[in-house]
């Protein structure tokens, strides 16, 4: 481990940074962002003899070094130049991340770092313009908002759908013999549209609709969170009531504190074992459980559809549990976990990932009210 002071420059393709020596930069060392080279870019804590301190570095990992780099970025206030390099480093890495899982041709590669490239120009100088450095800003870059936005997936899809049509154009004017200076001269621009709407505008407008969900909803998350740890923990430990008696009773019965009683428990639970009526036990409670959401919709009520899903899935697991052997609901589930990262799967995989993640921040709380009992209330029971 070693630290060096030097010049860090950033291209369309590449990482250069160029150690300083005695009054000269020696020469630049590459790291790669364009091959797949499973690239990690993320930001990292840092400090003298190891000492993690210091939020102001940048972490760089592929396969083509052996240990991950660190770009340190000293600042005296805040890590707003530590989140600008990492900003800009991320976006061309998604940008190439987005070209290799298309396989673009030349003119469609360059169409896309072109969006790129300007979007960090114009990140940059919004950011020089302005002395305050705002999270606003970031909306500029256009690959690093795609994956953060909810459906920020079909954003890009439906952008590789009209970028394909790039190399439709410049087919047609292969066939008419025109030379290539005048191919792209007549290619047609991507976005222009005559008497239908705009695919991409149609994904753009979806997106910002989940997104104003899925911030109305962490609006309501944070107003819990504000009431602090404790309240919340109070929260979870009265809605979490039935359970934790169901436990404590457990608890009683295996100290044998009352012999008879649990005698008389381990007597009815062998006899359901040997029965088979234990795998009953985990659907009843499935069952149990999407009867009592269904039941109490007062309190789950912001967001009814969500709790009709959940109460549905609770019964569809139940009715697994039941009818298929047990033997083959593992099998289906290891296969499915050990197959998932396969090239044919991995995409749909994620993808359905990212939809269940981008379904769950669009809940809302649910509003709770935490009232106290009247300790003279009490007394005089």
């Amino acid at each position: 481990m070693s630290a060096w002071p030097g010049r860090l420059s950033l291209t369309n393709s590449a990482l250069y940074f160029e150690s300083l020596g005695v009054g000269v930069y020696e020469k630049a060392v590459r790291y790669d962002l364009a091959t797949d080279m499973k690239q990690v870019i993320k930001p990292e804590l840092t400090g003298p003899l190891g000492a993690r301190l210091f939020d102001k570095a940048v972490m760089y990992k592929s396969t083509s070094v052996p240990e991950p780099v660190y770009f340190e970025f000293p600042e005296f206030k805040g890590n707003s130049r530590r989140d600008y390099w990492l900003d800009i480093c991320l976006e061309i890495l998604r940008a190439h991340r987005f070209i290799n899982k298309h396989n673009f041709n030349k003119i469609q590669q360059s169409e896309v770092l072109g969006k790129a490239i300007l979007g960090i120009f114009r990140y940059r100088a919004v950011r020089e313009a302005f002395n305050i450095f705002s999270s606003q800003y970031k909306t500029l870059l256009a690959f690093n908002l795609a994956e953060s936005l909810p459906r920020g997936d079909t954003i890009l899809q439906t952008l590789s759908s009209r970028l394909a049509l790039l190399n439709i154009g410049g087919a047609q004017h292969d066939m008419v013999g025109s030379p290539p200076a005048k191919q792209k001269q007549k290619l047609s621009p991507l976005e222009i549209f005559v008497g239908e709407t705009n695919p991409l505008e149609i994904a753009v407008k979806q997106s910002i609709s989940d997104t104003g969900r899925a911030e109305a909803a962490q609006a309501t998350v944070d107003q819990v969170k504000v009431e602090g740890i404790d309240t919340n923990a109070a929260v979870m430990k009265e809605l979490l009531f039935p359970v934790i008696v169901v436990a404590s009773r457990l608890q009683l019965l295996a100290s044998w504190k009352e012999p008879f009683k649990s005698t008389v428990f381990l007597v009815l639970s062998s006899y359901a074992i040997l029965r088979g009526w234990i795998v009953y036990v985990l659907p009843s409670i499935f069952v149990f459980l999407a009867v009592l959401m269904l039941w109490r919709k007062l309190l789950f009520a912001v967001v009814p559809p969500a709790t009709d899903k959940v109460a549905l899935l609770l019964v569809f697991l139940a009715a697994v549990i039941v009818f298929v052997p047990l033997r083959v609901t593992i099998l289906f589930v290891y296969l499915e976990a050990y197959t998932r990262e396969l090239p044919y799967r991995k995409e749909s995989s994620d993808k359905l990932l990212r939809r269940v993640r981008e379904w769950w921040i669009k809940i809302p709380a649910a509003p709770v009210q935490l009232i106290k009992a009247d300790d003279k209330k009490k007394k005089k029971r």
